[in-house]
């Protein structure tokens, strides 16, 4: 009964967790957006004093239910495993814990954390793991699946869906999330748990947590027939059946173990319930089985260290046909920035960096095509702003309202309108009134704040061409005039990003 619940509630959180990542239209995040915000990392870094005392409480009572239930990366890996154990009567076997690796990888991600490493923090943490593959490679899939139905829709002349665009945001983070999802593929499906129990800094934390847990797995003795069953059903590699001990660190609390015990010896109880274990001295290790966890744990750090050299690699130029004319359109550059621009409610670059997990959840939500993973070294995979496919518009909030670490705080659309992240930049050089001899103010017709302005390119000649004039108090950075701007292959106005916001 136990693993039912747990199956029911870890489907249900699982389902809605990648529906928001794979929803482009943002109507599920007013429901469920509180799943997002639940996950145990991100609550640490919003400093959300709440949740994490409720986790730590949940664990101290019924182990690391988090794992098995909550978390997506861990039901992932579960959905994984049930299908790498098929065909295998015995898939499992007891093996001890690797507490060096375990503690040290914490160790280095607490040191990363603090030193402000987001890169690092990132590729660890394992909500943020999954929100990237879900948004690299889920959806992708999704929305090919949604264009197909459009196509179809049309032709019976009903427009229930429409097409979206389906591009590369980033390619170091889509590499990241390939390498993420084939270490994980690979260790779920040979060994179940051993990523949660290796390497995740979250499962450390908490299993440390779990050996002091009220309710736990325990073994009977004088029921146990020390048959191996249990040993050979857990994914956590965490039961010793001939000893007839179970490691509460490295238990997830997925009850798997519970219905397979034929002499119903092994039970999920208070620890005051439960008789005393055998305290048979230990036998020596199974030396084959743990070299084999320790190579495929060295693998997966050797893995997750080559992704990281993606971040070298520069996005793609994509192709930006906006006319709906026949005449061949130049394809825009991306623009060279001295500062990165960050969305408002970032407060600063400094702030972004801190608290954000790179999750890329508020990428998924962006309706404008405006936010993409960052490649730059400290900042990779962090969502930072572009403007060839969109600009931030004035009454848009929705990065604020999904983002559950603390990196974009909520805003109102009064609080963005006066709030500047950036400001334009006008380049001369590129101008049509001055390259082509052609009217434009493209960018002044479509700025919110009537920050720019069209004067005379001759001040003794009031009708000469006009060029825009801009006034940066004005200014809020939010795209309209860089991404509405017709020269090609470089904008002849651009937004330059502000280390700090400020209100205007």
């Amino acid at each position: 009964m136990l693993r039912k619940i747990r199956l029911v509630a870890a489907t249900l959180c699982f389902v809605l967790i990648t529906l928001l990542f794979l929803d482009f239209t943002g109507t599920l995040h007013g429901w469920f957006g509180w799943l997002a915000k639940i996950q145990f990392l991100p609550a640490v870094l919003a400093l959300n004093v709440g949740v994490v005392l409720f986790f730590i409480i949940l664990t101290l009572a019924f182990g690391r239910t988090y794992c098995s239930v909550i978390c997506p990366l861990g039901v992932f890996q579960d959905v994984i495993a049930r299908f790498g154990r098929i065909g295998r009567k015995l898939p499992y076997a007891y093996s001890p814990a690797l507490s060096g690796l375990r503690y040290g990888v914490l160790a280095v991600f607490v040191l990363a954390l603090i030193a402000g490493a987001g890169s690092f923090v990132a590729l660890l943490a394992p909500y943020s793991s999954y929100g990237r593959i879900a948004n690299n490679l889920f959806q992708p899939l999704w929305m090919w699946g949604n264009n197909l139905l459009a196509y179809l829709a049309e032709r019976i002349d009903s427009y229930a869906f429409y097409e979206v665009d389906v591009w590369i945001k980033s390619l170091p983070t889509l590499l990241v999330a390939v390498a993420t999802f084939v270490v994980l593929f690979v260790l779920a499906w040979r060994n179940g748990r051993t990523y949660c129990n290796t390497i995740c800094p979250v499962g450390t934390v908490l299993g440390f947590i779990s050996r002091f847990s009220l309710y736990r797995i325990t073994i009977d003795t004088e029921k146990c027939n020390s048959c191996g069953l249990c040993t050979h059903k857990c994914k956590a590699a965490c039961i010793d059946g001939k000893q007839h001990k179970v490691d509460a660190s490295r238990c997830v609390a997925c009850m798997d173990c519970l219905d397979v015990c034929r002499k119903k010896a092994i039970t999920y109880a208070p620890v005051w319930n439960t008789k005393k274990q055998n305290t048979t001295p230990t036998q020596p290790e199974d030396k084959t089985n743990l070299s084999r966890r320790r190579a495929l744990s060295a693998t997966a750090l050797v893995l997750m260290g080559s992704a990281l050299k993606a971040q070298e690699k520069k996005v793609e130029e994509v192709d930006m046909k906006r006319d709906g004319g026949l005449a061949p359109i130049k394809e825009r550059s991306e623009q060279e920035r001295l500062t990165p621009i960050v969305p408002p409610g970032a407060q600063s670059i400094r702030n972004m960096g801190q608290h954000c997990t790179a999750c890329q959840l508020c990428v998924s939500a962006c309706p404008n095509h405006v936010l993409r993973p960052s490649g730059g070294l400290m900042t990779l995979m962090q969502p930072e702003m572009s403007y060839e496919r969109g600009y931030c518009r004035p009454e848009c909030t929705k990065c604020s309202e999904v983002c559950p670490a603390g990196a974009i705080l909520p805003i109102t659309k009064a609080d963005k309108s006066s709030i500047q992240i950036g400001h334009a930049v006008w380049v001369k050089e590129n101008c049509i009134p001055l390259t082509d001899g052609v009217e434009c103010g493209n960018c002044s017709r479509h700025c919110p704040t009537n920050a720019i302005e069209m004067v005379a390119s001759d001040p003794a000649d009031p009708k000469s061409l006009k060029i825009p004039v801009i006034n940066t108090e004005r200014c809020i950075g939010c795209g309209a005039c860089e991404n509405l701007c017709p020269s090609r292959p470089l904008t002849a106005i651009y937004v330059e990003g502000h280390e700090r916001h400020r209100v205007i």
